[in-house]
């Protein structure tokens, strides 16, 4: 096999085009990846009222292809693929830092 192919599925990237657009809070995520728990924690936690639409990636039929388009689609190889208001904002990392310096809450209101 080898590494993943950025291969960008039409079908699939629309499909992520209409979830990150119906959704506020998107994330691609993995269901054993701590930076992955972590961010849907700090949703969860800091944003217990605004709903989350979560995919498993390791749990959902074609994870992998949409992993693949999703790299194509951001530049990002790794979860979680975090998007707000059908904008990428990154991974755990980012979305921390967003938190932290108050722009995730403004973002979100």
């Amino acid at each position: 096999m080898g590494l993943v192919q950025s291969k960008t599925n039409p079908a699939v990237k629309q499909s992520i085009n209409e979830d990150v657009k119906n959704y506020k809070v998107v994330i691609y995520s993995k269901s054993y990846c701590p930076h992955c728990t972590r961010a849907k924690s700090l949703f969860n936690k800091q944003f217990p009222n605004i709903p989350i639409r979560v995919y498993e990636l390791d749990k959902v039929p074609g994870g992998s292809e949409i992993q693949s388009t999703l790299l194509g689609m951001t530049g990002q190889r790794t979860v979680p693929s975090v998007w707000i208001n059908g904008k990428h904002i990154g991974g755990n990392d980012d979305t921390q830092a967003a938190f932290r310096s108050g722009s995730l809450s403004q973002m979100l209101s």
